[in-house]
């Protein structure tokens, strides 16, 4: 009877920890302001709904997530991750990430079809960037408005410039392939030999985001190209600065929320992404973390909504490149920037 007793309590005791381990979710995202305003605006929230507690990761960029995914077959120890279209549709091709559908996820059906089409079936968008052109407003006599402004003889040694490995220096050469009668994927010559002009007077170039932002705040670069959430974050920091989405269009930094075929709970994973894509939750999040949304039923104020994406308008202004077509371009495209872009810098 002992031994019955024993077993008894020790299957309650197992049922019990199981129970507990299944009411945890792990999401791997980013650090810094981002995980202040993504705790108090959606993990919080969520918590206390649904009763559950949510281990936060904040380790690694969204192309190091995908790698350890990768690594991983799919079993990289958390159950959401924040990453971008590209990833989502790599996941997608590599069969590492789940998809999406109106069943396990209801709030996909809100989003707007074109930019859910741009991250494919695994990726749930719940943010909308664009590249903005970010300049200083103590040093230039009047607001840009176009991409040309980066031509101005004012701003010569002025202006640097992402290298390829930065995403940005794609969507800049394709921008200025737009603007200077090309398009985004085949016809880019004339991206290509406006970004050797450029180049050619510009102070340089770097990979790095962050010291693209120190050479504005040191007041050594007086105008460059950069995303436009990391851009409110430096105007409402103080620093003399502003942004625009200049008159020809831009194109989008699409964040998307995943997850891998292999999370531990998928069940409390599909439910955090809906409660991320709520309209309320959306909400939150555009006018916390100062981000456009896929979602166009939100309600925000109108200082936030005049930055950002937030409108059918909105998105009709955008520049949409095939991302899949676009992986497939970058090498020859790299190759291609080292040689016209990079050497007219020199």
């Amino acid at each position: 009877m002992k031994w019955k007793i024993l077993f008894v309590t020790l299957s309650v005791t197992v049922s019990m920890a199981d129970k507990a381990s299944s009411e945890q979710l792990i999401v791997n995202s980013y650090g810094g302001p981002y995980e202040e305003i993504i705790r108090s605006r959606i993990i919080e929230p969520f918590e206390k709904e649904f009763n559950v507690k949510v281990i936060y990761d904040a380790v690694g960029s969204a192309s190091q997530d995908y790698a350890k995914i990768k690594a991983t077959r799919g079993r990289p120890g958390f159950d959401v991750v924040v990453m971008t279209a590209s990833q989502s549709l790599d996941g997608c091709r590599d069969n590492l990430l789940e998809k999406f559908s109106t069943e396990t996820v209801p709030n996909i059906a809100k989003l707007n079809p074109e930019i859910s089409g741009i991250a494919g079936a695994c990726g749930a968008v719940h943010e909308v960037q664009y590249l903005s052109l970010l300049w200083r407003k103590d040093k230039l006599a009047k607001a840009p408005v176009s991409w040309s402004a980066f031509f101005d003889e004012e701003l010569k040694g002025k202006v640097i410039l992402p290298t390829f490995q930065n995403i940005m220096a794609a969507y800049l050469m394709q921008i200025m392939s737009v603007t200077n009668g090309g398009d985004l994927m085949d016809n880019v010559d004339p991206g290509f030999e406006a970004m050797g002009r450029l180049a050619s007077q510009s102070m340089g170039f770097e990979q790095s985001s962050s010291i693209m932002e120190n050479h504005l705040k040191e007041g050594e670069v007086w105008a460059m190209p950069f995303w436009n959430g990391r851009a409110q974050l430096l105007v409402d920091s103080g620093l003399p600065v502003d942004y625009v989405r200049p008159a020809e269009g831009t194109i989008p930094l699409v964040a998307t929320l995943n997850v891998p075929v292999g999370a531990r709970n998928k069940e409390l994973a599909y439910r955090f992404v809906n409660f991320f894509l709520e309209k309320s939750s959306q909400e939150a999040w555009v006018t916390g973390y100062n981000v456009g949304s896929a979602r166009t039923d939100i309600e925000v104020p109108d200082a936030v909504r005049a930055r950002q994406i937030t409108t059918e308008a909105d998105l009709k202004t955008l520049l949409l490149p095939d991302l899949s077509g676009l992986a497939a371009k970058l090498p020859e495209w790299g190759a291609r920037w080292e040689r016209e872009v990079i050497a007219a810098g020199r």
